[in-house]
Formats: structure tokens, sequence, C-alpha cells
């Protein structure tokens, strides 16, 4: 979200058609788009561009001046920011090995096929790619899209979706404001660090394929999983 006098949509705003091409519009997904027309993802909005109903605030609520919707005193982008912000305090390893990759990257896929998603997994330990799966439905486009999803975790050491939100909650926008190669790098949903305690980020783990906080959202689920599965 921007200062309001030109709202730049982004993935949680608009949403489109499938589509799987690397130019305007091309896709991550099911079709939702980011600021300079690549979709990611599917839904329905309103005239604004704005995503209705639970999808886009998480639930009821209203909208400012602006056009941000908001729950009681805060935007939908200052809860996701809380949000985020404690799933990474939460989730927080012990280590992270290459048989720790293999077995969270396998997690992912068995939850993946289960739902029959159309997803590209990928795990990194600094500059090594440790696991990297494609399912039945994803493209090389979504490769893509992980790239530039995992960079913005490389470069801000948070969550690719805290990092879109939290531009957002300061009235900017991550595309017209961050001053990075947009071919190189998406505050989309989907990229979330590995935290090693006593150690900081050491990588990354990401999906594409589905709307941004969908992705997300796989990704904490197998990262809960897995962390609770290291501390036993």
């Amino acid at each position: 979200m921007n200062d309001g006098s030109s709202h730049v949509p982004d993935e949680s705003d608009v949403r489109g058609t499938t589509g799987e091409d690397d130019g305007p519009g091309a896709t991550e997904g099911l079709g939702m788009t980011d600021g300079r027309g690549k979709t990611e993802g599917n839904g329905k909005t309103d005239g604004r561009g704005k995503t209705e109903g639970p999808g886009a605030a998480g639930g009821p609520g209203t909208t400012d001046g602006n056009g941000m919707s908001r729950v009681g005193d805060l935007t939908d982008d200052e809860r996701l920011v809380t949000e985020v912000t404690a799933q990474q305090q939460e989730l927080v390893l012990p280590r992270f090995t290459h048989e720790d990759a293999w077995a969270l990257g396998s997690l992912l896929v068995e939850l993946a096929r289960e739902r029959r998603l159309p997803v590209a997994v990928d795990i990194r330990r600094g500059p090594q790619q440790l696991f990297h799966a494609a399912l039945p439905g994803s493209s090389a486009d979504n490769d893509a899209w992980i790239d530039r999803k995992r960079r913005v975790v490389e470069r801000y050491g948070d969550s690719s979706l805290l990092v879109g939100a939290r531009f957002r909650a300061r009235g900017r926008a991550f595309d017209a404001d961050s001053r990075l190669d947009l071919d190189r790098y998406a505050a989309h949903g989907g990229s979330f660090p590995l935290i090693v305690r006593e150690t900081g980020v050491v990588g990354s783990v990401t999906v594409s394929g589905l709307p941004q906080r969908d992705d997300h959202a796989l990704v904490v689920e197998a990262l809960t999983a897995f962390v609770r599965g290291s501390r036993s």
C-alpha cells in the first residue's frame, strides 16, 4: 500500500486468471498481480482492485480513508507484521544441516502432494541450494518467483511476506520505494528465513505456486512441525 494517492497492487490485492509467462502479466500460481502487473494467486477484487472478504484482512473489518483494511486500531498490514514477526521469533532451529534440509523439504512435498498443490519448493543454506522439488502443475516460472522472493529474505533477514507488509504498514510500497531491481526481488509471501539459535539467519525455505499468503502458510505449517520435532 502506498500513500493512498495511487494504490500499487500486490498479490494480496488483485487477482485474475491463470497464466505462466515471464512478461507483463506473468503469474505465480493462479493469477495474483504484483506492482508491475505480474500475477500470483486467484480470487476476486472490488472496484479498486482491493481484495474483498477474509482473504484480504483475515477477518471482518472496515477501511480507513486510504482504503486500507482496518480491524480495531490496526490495519491488516500492521496485524500481519505483528503475526509474522511472532512466527519468526517462535520458529527458531537448534541447527540446520543437509539432513535437516532434506527432512523439511520432504515434509513440504508430502503436504503439497496430499493436497494436490501445484507448487515448487526450494531450501537454501547460505548460497547453496540444499533441496528443490517441482510438483505437477508448477513451471519454470515458479523457480523465477522463488529466486525473487528468497533474495528478499537474504537482503532483509525477514520473511518476504513480512517485508512487503512492513512497507505497506508504513504507507509505502516495496516496488516503488525499495529501490531494488524488481526482476530480482519480490516482496511476495512464500519465502521464510531459516533461523538457528545463537547464530541467526542461515538460509531460506521458499514455496511458489499459490496465492502469496497460502505459500507463506504452507511454509509456516511445515516449519512449525519440523521445529517441534527438532525440539523433542
